[in-house]
């Protein structure tokens, strides 16, 4: 009999599902402090919880015989997952049951924005009947701008279309067929917000994307234009949304999400062309339930078959002879992944890669998706590990190619990947130095020897005296210190490329100094 442990509140049908299982025994206790959780969860193979209960260090370590700890929704800051992983314990998460009612509640704001709802419905209960000063605005043929093409994103998109609209949509990490089959137009950042009537935010919170809507953005925004954020508050820059509604720059905007949760002291709860929502973007009946029977069905069907559904920590099923050969050549492929995906300037659609020499002896597939977990783990929210990266590179149009053999490329053992865009393919080589030291020898077919690690600059640029000169100018003027540096043998008569390990990620102004010298083709930082 395997017994479930119930710590927060979970839908009646979730539980009822539980409750059915004939072989599972389910004890609900919510409301337990880390003590009084430690004192029971070692009778427990597996643990359901929302965001109240905190898996800490301490409670897993207490936890003897728990086998998996679920979560009914998507995030997972409240597992402490390394330790889980240490301890052997799987977590596992619920990343789409809720995403519907994400996207209705955009499309809800959106529309009492246009229609200006709450301000009405103030009117009429202090008496007033003020028609004429509350005239909207249609959303027929308006420009509906998404940011962020996930999950939610396309569910948002395909609700507009519906609704007559023209749909918009930048998310670099998406291919073309998938916006296309959604009915949205892929377009860069600049001109989502200049062409935006509603700009909708759908996108994960990470480094790269923090303050992605800021004062410069804002400012090139139609003056009629509406912000919609149902997705995490760090996305906008409040101060500058405060300035941009209160200059008039942009006509409103609502939030659900905040840098702050509450926003007690936030200048914006000032502002009268703004509405605000306490984090309802999952608060449904409908999700509350969907989120509490998937966690429930994955959890049973792990205890009982050993599948393991949205499972955020564990490793590819290869036996322990084949995962002892293809170790090595997986953390290699993973920071090549890494490096090809800033490579990209596109969304890279397809991945092919061969394994050459030695490496042919270590199985392909755990290498390929390791590799695809270099390139995924920074440009989607959810955490991306060898479980789920196959799935996610599928929903982000990525196909896989592999291929293998025995014949040597110059080297005793090789790992070749390419990325093929819309326009353009990128390619890196690397190996391994004493079996475990990786390099890169090649890179857009430069041959180049490189240790990736730390912050690198990367640049395509002519092939003449005084270039590297230049750029090491520009980095020793801004303090920024030389670690290593290769340059890359060229690929014509005309056309080098470098490679400069710097001891600090370089700021955006002086990457864009290199960028601005004219013998410069291209040039990319690379942070591993």
């Amino acid at each position: 009999m395997k017994k479930i442990l119930v710590s927060d509140k979970l839908a009646d049908d979730g539980i009822n599902f539980l409750n059915e299982q004939t072989d599972i025994q389910v004890h609900i206790q919510v409301g337990m402090n880390e003590d009084e959780l430690c004192e029971i969860v070692g009778d427990y193979d597996a643990l359901l919880i929302r965001s109240d209960t905190k898996v800490t260090q301490k409670v897993l370590q207490a936890a003897t015989n728990l086998k998996v700890v679920g979560r009914a929704g998507i995030g997972v800051d409240n597992v402490d997952i390394p330790a889980a992983t240490e301890q052997g314990i799987i977590v596992m998460n619920t990343p789409d049951a809720n995403a519907t009612t994400t996207a209705e509640l955009a499309i809800a704001h959106m529309f009492s924005l246009s229609r200006n709802l709450p301000e009405a419905s103030v009117s009429v209960r202090d008496g007033k009947w003020e028609r004429a000063k509350l005239v909207g605005a249609e959303i027929n043929h308006k420009t509906f701008a998404i940011l962020g093409f996930g999950t939610i994103g396309r569910l948002a998109a395909k609700r507009a279309v519906g609704l007559g609209m023209r749909v918009i949509a930048y998310d670099p990490f998406v291919t073309p067929e998938i916006f296309k089959e959604c009915g949205a137009k892929s377009v860069d950042l600049d001109t989502l917000v200049k062409e935006a009537d509603y700009l909708t935010l759908h996108c994960p919170m990470i480094e790269k994307t923090r303050g992605i809507i800021g004062a410069d953005q804002l400012k090139a925004m139609k003056k009629t234009a509406m912000l919609i954020n149902c997705a995490r508050g760090g996305l906008v820059d409040e101060v500058a949304l405060y300035d941009a509604l209160k200059k008039g720059e942009i006509a409103k905007a609502a939030l659900d999400v905040f840098e702050q949760e509450p926003p007690k002291e936030s200048p914006l709860l000032d502002l009268e062309n703004i509405t605000f929502t306490p984090h309802l973007g999952a608060s449904t009946r409908e999700a509350q339930v969907a989120v509490s029977v998937e966690i429930a069905r994955q959890a049973v069907t792990y205890l009982k078959t050993g599948e393991a559904i949205n499972a955020l920590n564990l490793s590819t099923k290869i036996s322990a002879e084949e995962l002892k050969k293809s170790r090595p050549f997986m953390k290699l492929a993973n920071v090549m992944g890494k490096m090809l995906v800033n490579l990209a300037d596109q969304p890279i659609e397809k991945l092919e890669v061969s394994l050459f020499g030695k490496a042919a002896d270590a199985e392909v597939r755990p290498v390929s998706v390791e590799a695809l977990v270099g390139i995924l783990s920074d440009q989607v929210s959810t955490p991306v590990n060898s479980v789920n990266a196959e799935n996610i590179a599928k929903k982000q149009g990525i196909s896989l190619a592999e291929s293998k053999t025995e014949e040597t490329q110059g080297y005793l053992s090789l790992v070749k990947l390419v990325g093929v865009c819309a326009n353009k393919t990128v390619s890196v080589m690397g190996t391994l130095l004493g079996d475990h030291h990786p390099r890169i020898v090649n890179v857009n077919q430069f041959e180049i020897e490189v240790i990736p690690e730390g912050s690198m600059l990367v640049t395509e640029h002519n092939d003449k005296p005084g270039v590297i000169s230049a750029i090491s100018s520009i980095l020793g003027e801004s303090n920024i210190n030389i670690s290593r540096m290769q340059v890359g043998i060229p690929d014509t008569n005309d056309k080098a490329m470098a490679v400069i390990s710097v001891s600090s990620p370089l700021p955006a102004e002086i990457l864009e100094k290199v960028r601005d010298l004219s013998f410069v083709n291209c040039a990319i930082q690379i942070n591993l």
